[in-house]
């Protein structure tokens, strides 16, 4: 290809991030892999150009973006991506900051072209020629009318790694239906019905991006696999991941069940759950806790002291296991007049100390102050400010994830890229005039 050299294959050593050298527009060689770019994210010089939106797709680049690599965001002029807009809608909460974009759109440069125009298709085109990653969620109609399907592109360079993303899977009769988190991936998998409260509840529904960046890990992960089986064969290939496929993946462990012809028995509430050491109780403080005693016949005597109920111990209606499952409803009972003698902080310093395995149920409030969060780099600061982001949910010793950026405005890179790809003012111009490019 055009502004690239491979090493030969009895020349490259193992890893794939020193096989490949690149020849930018500037003309000079910069090897992918050298300790100067290992500092810089293990996909430092990985070119990626994210031509997707809400929200799985264009997060996968994101999380590819924290590990070093240079993603390009294709979003129309003027308004640029709709999903700029998300906090925009009825419901979402309201602050001075784009929270929505500053998430999913962190360290990345935009492009504004309007693929609808041949001349911005052919922008794309050039661009794709040095591209490592391709991704988008367009509707398969869509991306056959702006040109931008993997039988367009993949001709241009045999490595590209295409990665597309949608509702439903790009195969049968659904394949052209528009999917979101909310009816392809929350409410098709059988996840809406399954975590109602009990039979007689009403479907729960999800929240914003609750089944997207889960599904953005799953095409993060078809990505790097695809770039490792590059290293092996030196081709590119297309890889697909949908909502539907990863909603059941989250049910899997039901759904297998009723694969298997698995016999299901009535969805009861709270108060009447099968297993009271694996119930949620609330505290005096309105807080709430969960307990998950899977060792229960050892852990039992150690909660019952810690509930101050050391009576419970020799109760004979709690005397086993089995006893205690039998009669969870008059147990569950007592827990709840138990914990609601207590604020959440006090039952977690006794819990905590005694070893007991539980879960507070946290609340949005906790997140900004949570120190196991900040501890673990959960939560990190934007470069040069004081506000947090959350990280991808991955780490990898001896490598660094980038400090994350604030995102860009709507074609804030354009001119930086074009020149790089080679054109010249007049061209840039000449674009600009034909409404390719914003």
């Amino acid at each position: 290809m055009a502004g690239r050299r491979c090493i030969p294959p009895e020349h490259r050593s193992n890893g794939w991030a020193v096989r490949d050298y690149r020849i930018p527009a500037s003309g000079k060689q910069q090897e992918r892999g050298s300790n100067a770019a290992m500092e810089k994210g293990i996909f430092a010089g990985l070119q990626v150009l994210d031509c997707a939106s809400f929200i799985a797709a264009p997060a996968a680049a994101t999380v590819l973006s924290d590990f070093g690599a240079d993603v390009i965001k294709i979003e129309p002029p003027g308004a640029g991506d709709p999903y700029r807009n998300l906090p925009n809608l009825p419901g979402y909460p309201t602050s001075e900051h784009n929270f929505a974009w500053l998430l999913e759109a962190r360290n990345k440069k935009s492009l504004a072209l309007d693929l609808s125009k041949p001349e911005a298709q052919a922008v794309l085109y050039k661009l794709v020629e040095e591209t490592d990653v391709f991704i988008t969620n367009m509707p398969p109609p869509v991306r056959t009318k702006l040109g931008i399907t993997y039988d367009h592109l993949a001709h241009l360079n045999d490595r590209l790694i295409y990665a597309s993303f949608t509702g439903y899977g790009e195969k049968g009769e659904e394949a052209n239906k528009p999917g979101f988190d909310s009816n392809a991936y929350w409410a098709r998998s059988g996840l809406m019905d399954l975590v109602r409260a009990d039979t007689n509840t009403t479907p729960a529904r999800s929240v914003a991006g609750m089944g997207d960046h889960p599904c953005a890990m799953a095409l993060y992960s078809a990505i790097v696999t695809a770039l490792y089986q590059r290293e092996k064969t030196g081709k590119g290939s297309h890889v697909a991941s949908n909502l539907m496929a990863n909603g059941v993946w989250a049910a899997s462990v039901l759904a297998q069940a009723k694969l298997c012809g698995a016999k299901f028995g009535e969805r009861r509430p709270r108060e009447r759950a099968p297993n009271a050491v694996g119930n949620h109780y609330q505290c005096k403080d309105g807080r709430w806790l969960i307990l998950s005693l899977l060792s229960e016949d050892k852990q039992w005597p150690t909660l019952a002291k810690c509930l101050g109920r050391e009576d419970l111990i020799a109760d004979p209606r709690f005397a086993t296991k089995p006893d205690r499952h039998a009669r969870s409803i008059e147990l569950i009972k007592i827990f709840d007049e138990t914990f609601a003698t207590r604020d959440l902080a006090e039952w977690r310093k006794i819990l905590d100390g005694n070893g007991l395995v539980f879960g507070i149920v946290g609340i949005l409030d906790d997140i900004p102050n949570d120190k196991q969060m900040l501890d673990n780099e959960v939560l990190v600061p934007f470069e040069n400010d004081t506000m947090l982001t959350i990280s991808s949910p991955i780490w990898i010793d001896g490598t660094k994830k980038v400090q994350p950026r604030k995102p860009p405005g709507v074609g804030e890179h354009s001119d930086e890229i074009l020149r790089g790809a080679g054109y010249d003012e007049a061209a840039i111009k000449q674009l600009r005039s034909k409404g390719a490019v914003g």
